[in-house]
């Protein structure tokens, strides 16, 4: 399908403005690194491994005390290396307490049931030591698939029927928006209701590298549903934050088209209550 066609099908002339739903589409674009806890474009690999079940995760004893974001030694090499056991990104093993860790221990802590923190205090240690799986959407689900959890605003790649990489991610903000930008040569509106729907969907086409829409740039975007997309971007707070595609740390988008291919079940399901 040609880029106007996938155009066509996302978009609606309504009233001199485009109804859109997601992120949009448009021609594949190349742009600079940018810098957000890893190197876009220069992350080889993000050392993901593969778990099978948390229940047969080595025992771990926990350090004591808190551990702040920026901090760096044996301790953190050690909370990093235990995200990794369990399924989740730290990022590069370096001992070092930055933004790619701190969204895997977001993550983990959203799964445990933890408000989210860049602090590790005791209860993510004991949680670290005794952790819970990441609750199973989709009982009866595909081998291979995601499942996107908008209530605890996290996603599971599964493979094999094993959990792959559990990641934090930043869904539709729901707040509605209308924006003007130059697309196609021409000054169009843009509006939308910035929602990321729930359903069953399964992964189409996808960019390498940055990507240029009509709502702004997405890294590696593999899209699942029309102009939704599992991309990487530069800010994917804890908060519902983008037009209704589903925000990705950088450093987990350099790796996730190695890991997730065509066709592959990506199930929505959930809410984020504010």
């Amino acid at each position: 399908m040609g880029v106007r066609r996938r155009l066509a099908a996302a978009v609606v002339l309504t009233a001199g403005a485009v109804l859109v739903s997601g992120c949009g589409v448009g021609a594949a674009q190349t742009g600079p690194a940018a810098r957000v806890g890893a190197t876009a474009g220069t992350t080889a690999t993000i050392h993901v491994t593969p778990v099978s079940q948390v229940s047969t995760a080595k025992a771990f004893a926990a350090p004591h005390g808190s551990l702040k974001i920026g901090a760096k030694g044996v301790v953190v090499k050690e909370l990093q290396n235990r995200l990794l056991e369990l399924g989740y990104a730290p990022g590069k093993i370096d001992s070092r307490y930055g933004g790619t860790t701190q969204s895997a221990v977001w993550a983990f802590q959203k799964v445990q049931g933890i408000s989210p923190t860049s602090t590790i205090t005791n209860r993510t240690w004991r949680a670290l030591e005794n952790p819970k799986a990441p609750q199973i959407l989709v009982p009866n689900g595909k081998p291979d698939r995601v499942e996107i959890n908008l209530t605890k605003q996290i996603a599971v790649l599964y493979a094999a029927g094993q959990v792959k990489l559990i990641t934090h991610i930043s869904s539709g903000s729901g707040i509605p928006y209308c924006e003007t930008a130059t697309w196609q040569g021409k000054t169009q509106k843009f509006c939308g209701d910035a929602r990321t729907p729930t359903g069953d969907f399964k992964t189409t086409w996808r960019r390498a590298g940055w990507h240029k829409s009509y709502l702004g740039q997405l890294y590696n975007p593999i899209f699942f549903n029309g102009g939704i997309a599992l991309h990487g971007a530069l800010s994917v707070p804890l908060a519902p934050a983008s037009h209704g595609c589903v925000r990705l740390p950088m450093h987990v988008a350099e790796v996730l088209p190695g890991l997730l291919g065509a066709g592959v079940p990506v199930h929505v399901r959930g809410k984020f209550r504010r």
